[in-house]
């Protein structure tokens, strides 16, 4: 089992945390080991019920160190809330929520599964997106690698850690005249923006996906 060692009081127990922060979250990085060197993979990701789902090319290495065994993974994703500015420059920081999931990764090789996550993975950038465009051919099928990780498998070593509040100065710094306070971040989506070529039909609604 592999657990946070440091700032314990940081974990928030429970999946339900852990779930918000993987369905808000866009891009998860997946770590692997292949060939006795680490890889980092950014790449979208999906959550369907207690299953997590990542995609890329089947030509990637990480996704090609999947076959036929299951893949030990490391997936990581964070969220930034805010800038923690202090009085002294030590004790700056960010708040955020960060969700470590150590497990087994399994190649998903039935192709009307593999359709269905790919349906869900286009879905996390828009509102029934998957719908409103033309859907995966046999060749591109082929051409795609979905990695699938049982969440209540890897429950034990699924980890939420999270920041809030303002900064944590030292006594002795509370008086000097440094502003100290928190900067809000937040990720928008702007308008969208239509594509040059053809004949557009208006931009659906929902197209954005929801950012908090």
């Amino acid at each position: 089992m592999l657990r946070p060692s440091r700032l314990r009081d940081r974990i928030v127990a429970g999946p339900a945390a852990a779930y918000s922060v993987l369905d808000e979250a866009l891009v998860c990085h997946v770590g692997v080991v292949v060939d006795g060197r680490p890889h980092v993979l950014p790449t979208l990701h999906a959550r369907v019920e207690d299953t997590l789902y990542v995609h890329g090319s089947t030509a990637a290495r990480i996704l090609a160190a999947a076959r036929p065994e299951p893949l030990p993974v490391c997936v990581t994703v964070s969220l930034l809330d805010g800038l923690v500015l202090a009085r002294s420059a030590f004790h700056h920081s960010l708040n955020y929520r960060s969700v470590v999931i150590h497990g087994d990764a399994l190649l998903v090789t039935d192709t009307e599964e593999k359709a269905r996550i790919l349906g869900a993975l286009v879905d996390r950038v828009g509102t029934d997106r998957s719908a409103q465009c033309r859907p995966p051919s046999q060749k591109e099928l082929a051409a795609t690698a979905v990695l699938a990780v049982d969440l209540v498998a890897a429950s034990t070593d699924v980890a939420l850690k999270a920041r809030t509040g303002g900064p944590i100065d030292d006594e002795a710094d509370l008086a000097l005249a440094h502003w100290a306070g928190v900067v809000p971040v937040r990720l928008a989506a702007g308008a969208p923006e239509p594509d040059g070529g053809g004949d557009l039909p208006p931009v659906p609604g929902g197209l954005a996906p929801t950012l908090r």
